[in-house]
């Protein structure tokens, strides 16, 4: 999830007082993205990773595809594969200098 704040137990508190929101809690683990990313990024390589383990050939029906992509969903859940971020800000800098107006 973003870093917004939001997802803080004090955000929680308010809405749903005190008792339901400590109850709550206990069953959340938040997982935030890095500052320079969201969870939209993280949606888009994910769905990279699939289109290009999963779905680079020719299913032949909608069973074959959906048993392709659980078991795909399953074996990257049980690896509990993180996204390594490698591009930074001053990459960004680098690969997008032309379109900046200075």
């Amino acid at each position: 999830m973003d870093n917004l704040n939001t997802h803080f137990r004090k955000c929680f508190e308010e809405v749903l007082g005190a008792k339901e929101a400590k109850a709550l809690l206990r069953r959340v683990v938040f997982h935030y993205t890095p500052k320079h990313a969201s969870w939209l990024n993280m949606a888009e390589i994910e769905i990279g990773i699939l289109d290009r383990q999963c779905l680079d050939r020719r299913l032949p029906d909608r069973v074959t595809l959906t048993a392709e992509v659980n078991a795909w969903q399953l074996r990257r859940n049980m690896e509990q594969r993180g996204i390594e971020w490698t591009f930074t800000r001053q990459d960004a800098d680098t690969k997008m200098a032309r379109h900046y107006v200075l």
